[in-house]
């Protein structure tokens, strides 16, 4: 491989600048057409990595907000980000950066879709904070308490009763719903919704998750995407108390929820997704990680990833397995009773002792 000089690396990383600007004005179309398996929900494109495997842990930005320019992408499972230039390198494997150039620029002179529903990003580009942390400090802000709520009942129908001291859960009558590709048309703009605040390690809000659930209170709304979330997820939870030297994490707020009915003193936290669980924030004084496992694939790939950072912190890091798919699926079929016992026997004799189970 010739070695390039400065001058030419210098032009060629201009030249890489400047298409990933004009790339950025057509967001969309780079997403739809390297990573066609994704589909775009609210201000991101998800798709499950930078080779368009599906799944949801790398989200590309659509739009302009406070956290990043259109067109930066992040993989919430491996820690890779970048520009569209640096995404199309990947998905293409690229051994050279002038391979990438020349790809991009040949994808430029294509015909780009140009129909009703997918404007170029930068005409949105002014009104786009609608996603930011600030507008999930707002609409958590604006949600009402838990207590006697619809979102209560719903946790009831999960077989979720221990709701009295859930600080961290609040209650939408009409949460404001963006329709996506996979739903029906005519899906109301609205719904209620369970709506969770997401804080990083000091307690301080970064994000805001939402639930929505059908108006009857049993199960989730009949929309594609029932969960999502707005703000700064990456790294943070939904937290069930303070993290010690113990804490317990999780992908779902149901399955976390599920362990705190038996294990109602023990600090938990909701992650939100497999991804984000990877991801998740070690408290600095964190000395045990236990781990509420799904049977998926993808609550494995989280948990390899955790098994390195963990390692790597010197935190142990412990297993804790469901009978059936997940921990809620288990009180729901069990009951608490036999959770609790499934759990016990899973966690360290000190903490059987310290952390009681009903």
């Amino acid at each position: 491989m010739p070695v390039l000089s400065k001058l030419e690396q210098g032009t060629l990383s201009t030249r890489a600048a400047e298409l990933s600007e004009r790339l950025a004005q057509n967001a969309q179309a780079v997403c739809r057409h390297y990573l066609p398996s994704g589909r775009r929900e609210g201000r991101y494109w998800m798709v499950g990595d930078v080779a368009g495997t599906p799944g949801r842990s790398l989200y590309i930005r659509l739009f302009e907000t406070e956290r990043g320019r259109i067109g930066n992408w992040v993989d919430a499972a491996t820690g890779e980000h970048g520009d569209l230039v640096d995404l199309i390198r990947l998905n293409q494997r690229h051994g050279r950066l002038a391979e990438t150039i020349n790809e991009a620029e040949r994808f430029l002179s294509l015909p780009l879709s140009a129909s009703n529903d997918e404007r170029t990003a930068t005409s949105f580009a002014k009104p786009a904070h609608t996603g930011s942390t600030t507008a999930a400090k707002r609409l958590f802000a604006a949600s009402k308490p838990l207590i006697g709520s619809l979102a209560n009942a719903y946790l009831r129908s999960r077989g979720i009763t221990l709701v009295s001291d859930l600080p961290a859960l609040r209650f939408h009558q009409r949460c404001y719903y963006r329709a996506n590709e996979g739903d029906a048309p005519g899906t109301p703009g609205a719904f209620p919704a369970l709506i969770a605040t997401v804080t990083d390690n000091d307690g301080v809000q970064t994000g805001t998750h939402r639930t929505w659930i059908d108006p009857s209170g049993v199960g989730k709304a009949n929309v594609a995407s029932p969960r999502r979330a707005m703000g700064n997820m990456l790294g943070n939870a939904v937290r069930f108390g303070t993290a010690d030297d113990v804490l317990i994490a999780g992908e779902g707020i149901e399955t976390v929820l599920s362990l705190r009915e038996v294990l109602p003193t023990m600090p938990m936290a909701a992650a939100t997704s497999s991804a984000h669980l990877a991801a998740i924030l070690f408290p600095p004084t964190l000395q045990r990680l236990y781990v509420a496992r799904d049977w998926d694939a993808a609550g494995d790939a989280a948990f390899g990833i955790l098994t390195d950072r963990t390692q790597a912190a010197g935190i142990e890091l412990v297993s804790l397995m469901p009978d059936l798919a997940d921990f809620n699926d288990d009180l729901c079929q069990h009951g608490a009773s036999a959770l609790g016992e499934r759990v016990r026997l899973q966690l360290h004799e000190q903490d059987r002792t310290h952390f009681s189970i009903d």
